[in-house]
Parts: structure tokens; C-alpha cells; sequence
């Protein structure tokens, strides 16, 4: 018993950090992606260009890079971030990167005459995109939304490389302490995936939500 204990209390604590860190990140991301989505399907180009500079480069170079450049490169710049805040932002960057395409695709995917509608009825740029474009949108984007968490979750292993004490990094420090390796991996996995579940369970609630609560505004 108490060698059960001893695998499992440190991997929780682990899994604390992070799903810590899959929540921050993942709150960051949804904010950067609207964002970045947003600048991605204006018309104004001073708003696309840098978006689209931020994406391409976040979708084009290694998540891990990433990770090494802002925890190791940027304090000769003056900039030192913590290894929580390092791993935090990049993971958030990142899949903000990827989760601001999943935004633009959306709002490109609503019918045309919506928007002819809503000018129709004098809407203002950010009336039509607040209550004509987003709640149509937002449906569409939130399965692949879930996708993006989930590979969030993921890549949160990466953060062991920058010595945060994660879920991978503490299942290391046991192997190397105990080389119960079968057993603390699979634990491992089995912890990995069952947070998984819960993140698609969720997202799949948030989507029923979203159809009904579409459904309601188009029988009014």
C-alpha cells in the first residue's frame, strides 16, 4: 500500500501542475485565437498582416523551439520569465495560432446573406459581427476547439524539458527513483486520457448548448 501511495500521491500532484497549466494556457489561447481570427478576416490589412506574421510562424516552427527561445533566448533581450510563465505563454501561443484559424474558417463559413442582412438593417460593423456573425459561428468552431484543448493537454509534456514538475516529469523522477517503468507509464496514460474524456465530454455539452440556444434564435 504504501508503495502505491508513493506512485500515485506524487502523480497527482503532478497532474495539479498540469492541468494548472493546460488552464491557463487554454484560457489564454481562446482569447489570442478570437483575436487573431478576428484581424485574420478583417478587411483592413494593417490587422491581417501582423495576424497573419503571428500565425504563420507559430504554425511554422517546432512548439518545443518555442519553448527553449523564450525560456533560454530571451533573457539576453532583458526579458526572463519564469519556467511556469515561459511554458504557459508558449503553449498559449500556440495553439492560439492554430485556434485563430479555426475562428476564421468559422465566420468565413456563414452564409453571405447574412451579412447582406444585416446591412440591410443598418448594423454596424461590430453590431453584425456580435449578434449576426459570432453566434452563428460559434458552433462551427467549437469541435475542433476541442481538439485544440486536447492537444494542449498533450503538449503540456513539453514543459518538463524547462524543469516544471509536471505529470511527465514527475513519472520520470519515479522511473529513475523506482524503474517501475510499465507500471508508471501506464498509470501515466491512463491519467492523460481520462482528463482527455473529460475535456470531450465538456465540449461536447458546450456544443449541445450552443445548437439549442441557435435553434431558439432561429424560431424567433
Amino acid at each position: 500500500m504504501s508503495g502505491l501511495s508513493d506512485t500515485v500521491l506524487p502523480l497527482l500532484r503532478g497532474l495539479a501542475v498540469t492541468l494548472e497549466i493546460t488552464a491557463a494556457a487554454g484560457a489564454a489561447a481562446a482569447v489570442i485565437a478570437l483575436a487573431a481570427g478576428l484581424a485574420r478576416a478583417s478587411r483592413s490589412r494593417w490587422l491581417r498582416w501582423p495576424a497573419a506574421v503571428y500565425v504563420e510562424i507559430f504554425r511554422g516552427t517546432s512548439a518545443l523551439v518555442q519553448l527553449f527561445w523564450f525560456y533560454f533566448v530571451l533573457p539576453f533581450f532583458g526579458v526572463e520569465l519564469t519556467a511556469f510563465a515561459a511554458g504557459t505563454l508558449v503553449l498559449a501561443l500556440n495553439t492560439g495560432a492554430y485556434g485563430s484559424e479555426v475562428v476564421r474558417g468559422a465566420l468565413r463559413a456563414v452564409p453571405r446573406g447574412q451579412h447582406e442582412a444585416a446591412a440591410a438593417l443598418n448594423l454596424s460593423a461590430f453590431q453584425t459581427l456580435r449578434r449576426v456573425l459570432l453566434p452563428q459561428a460559434f458552433p462551427a468552431m467549437l469541435p475542433p476547439a476541442g481538439n485544440l484543448a486536447i492537444e494542449l493537454l498533450k503538449n503540456t509534456a513539453l514543459v518538463s524539458l524547462i524543469t516544471i514538475t509536471e505529470l511527465t516529469f514527475t513519472a520520470q523522477l519515479l522511473r529513475a527513483e523506482t524503474l517501475r517503468s510499465a507500471g508508471i507509464f501506464s498509470l501515466v496514460l491512463a491519467l492523460y486520457f481520462a482528463v482527455a474524456l473529460c475535456i470531450t465530454a465538456g465540449m461536447r455539452l458546450v456544443e449541445r448548448r450552443a445548437a439549442r440556444g441557435l435553434e431558439r434564435e432561429g424560431a424567433r
